[in-house]
């Protein structure tokens, strides 16, 4: 009896025993919605670091003779005005969305993350400045202030995605500021601060590692953001210019030939569609396996 009970203890107690890396992992693995947007997303990332070798023409390569061509077997996607490879510019396209992506939110959790963790644990006038400034930004729409920034900066995918990535930092100031007060009020940081640990060491040690899920989450969902984002700049003359590949910049050109040649815009729209939805399911998947009360 007595080893029936001791045999079973490691069993029941396993999950317990598991690293919450582990156990984040094992339970985002569960959600088929998550796994299906990380294939999708990891297929992207693939085609644009390997686009080189697998596009089958070069993005700028224009043909007089294949101006506005249906999908065929040597151009699977079709070709735009210009007789270029729809394919082509699709796969390289990947690469100024995904950089957008990953940079712009980059820009704004080196802002936003510092100045809210400030704000949080500080508290008072620093805390009361941050706020209003962020208030100030918050109140004109994230597009915007990205397309005024854009205007501002001048035409190009770097100042693009320094305006996407400054008009996305008042949430991720916002949402650390948030969660920094709920944390430092914890039993684990009282204790820190009650051992004589100086206030910086309790902020980076003790409150930001457990305030990362929540960045991780928001981060990924804004990487969808900054994507729709990057592609509205790019329709607009702002992010990528021309000849350069961007699908933005794509479903501008193919605007004026919707009637006649749909698949100009069906492949860029088709790409966004697919990436911004996949990392919103890799987000909410996310959001869900990093929740402490989920089992």
């Amino acid at each position: 009896m007595a080893d029936t009970t001791l045999s079973a203890v490691p069993i029941a107690a396993s999950d317990e025993l598991e690293s919450p890396a582990r156990r984040a992992l094992r339970r985002l693995f569960k959600r088929k919605g998550a796994v299906a947007g990380l294939v999708v997303i990891a297929t992207f990332v693939l085609l644009a670091l390997l686009a080189p070798l697998i596009s089958p023409y070069e993005p700028i390569a224009t043909s007089w003779s294949l101006v506005r061509k249906p999908p065929s077997a040597l151009h699977w996607f079709g070709t735009d005005e210009l007789g270029r490879d729809i394919l082509a510019r699709v796969i390289y396209g990947a690469r100024a969305s995904l950089l957008a992506g990953a940079i712009s939110v980059g820009i704004a959790l080196s802002i936003g993350v510092p100045l809210g963790l400030l704000s949080g644990y500080r508290g008072g006038f620093i805390d009361a400045l941050i706020s209003r400034i962020t208030d100030a930004m918050l109140a004109c729409p994230f597009l915007i202030l990205a397309i005024a920034l854009a205007a501002f900066l001048g035409p190009s995918l770097g100042n693009a995605m320094i305006a996407i990535g400054i008009s996305a930092t008042p949430i991720f100031v916002r949402l650390t500021r948030g969660q920094v007060m709920s944390v430092k009020v914890e039993d684990y940081v009282e204790a820190a601060r009650a051992m004589g640990n100086p206030r910086w060491r309790i902020a980076l040690f003790h409150i930001l590692p457990n305030i990362m899920p929540a960045l991780l989450v928001q981060a990924t969902l804004s990487i969808a953001a900054a994507i729709i984002a990057e592609a509205a700049l790019s329709f607009l003359g702002l992010g990528q210019q021309p000849p350069a590949p961007s699908w933005g910049s794509m479903l501008n050109a193919a605007q004026r030939f919707l009637t006649n040649a749909p698949w100009m815009a069906i492949w860029p729209g088709l790409a966004i569609f697919l990436v911004v939805l996949s990392f919103n399911l890799v987000g909410d998947g996310l959001r869900d396996a990093l929740d402490p009360r989920e089992r």
